[in-house]
């Protein structure tokens, strides 16, 4: 499998504290891919490197053999409006947004007008079953009615690879295990890779493939865990 996404010598800290310790990752086209590891090992920290939210001290982040790290800011930012899609552990949605609107806006920075942003939103909602909440704020929803909302903006643009973290956290067992069937199907139909951070086993097992994190570091007795979807 062609490696979409590829880590090499990757390190961050945060003052004298490092988060990442020369980490080395690969994603496949289409591929899977669950973090896992203790909390405070350096998962999210992982994540906002590959998804070009930060950039690491030393080491490359390749996207189709291009070195991220070497891009501007804005550069990265347009990635995340097209080929990449972002969902964070507690959805983050605009409070003075509508959901449709909060949908939408990705669709609206690239480009597209209202009605057909409007239009993919709303069928991602539906989608995701918030169909019905497309024109209520986020603080009318409930969290896990939120984070659906959330999943449907990260998915609106049709990314490549989609970066997870922690995207059940807000749900209960079921709606989580349901938001997850339909990410996997959205991945298998579409051949968009994903990079899922959870510290849940039931999650982790949804991947083709985990990989489990320890101290900022991959450890290399959990590669290749993980049950095909």
């Amino acid at each position: 499998m062609n490696a979409l996404l590829r880590a090499t010598g990757m390190h961050r800290a945060y003052g004298p504290t490092p988060a990442l310790r020369g980490v080395d990752l690969e994603v496949g086209e289409g591929e899977i891919v669950a973090v896992t590891g203790p909390s405070g090992c350096g998962k999210s920290t992982l994540l906002h490197c590959l998804a070009g939210i930060l950039r690491p001290d030393s080491g490359e982040v390749r996207y189709r053999g291009e070195d991220l790290t070497l891009w501007t800011e804005a550069a990265r930012s347009r990635l995340r409006r097209t080929e990449f899609g972002v969902l964070f552990q507690f959805g983050q949605l605009v409070p003075e947004l509508t959901a449709a609107e909060n949908v939408a806006l990705p669709l609206l920075l690239a480009g597209a007008t209202r009605r057909a942003a409007r239009r993919s939103a709303t069928l991602w909602l539906g989608r995701f079953g918030v169909g019905e909440l497309a024109d209520e704020l986020p603080g009318a929803m409930s969290g896990g009615q939120q984070q659906r909302c959330a999943v449907a903006r990260a998915l609106v643009t049709e990314p490549q690879v989609l970066f997870a973290d922690e995207p059940t956290g807000a749900l209960d067992v079921l709606t989580g295990e349901q938001v997850l069937t339909e990410i996997v199907y959205v991945a298998r139909e579409r051949g968009m890779s994903v990079l899922l951070v959870t510290h849940e086993a039931q999650i982790a097992a949804y991947a083709d493939r985990e990989i489990v994190l320890r101290d900022g570091v991959v450890d290399a007795s959990g590669l290749g865990i993980g049950a095909s979807a």
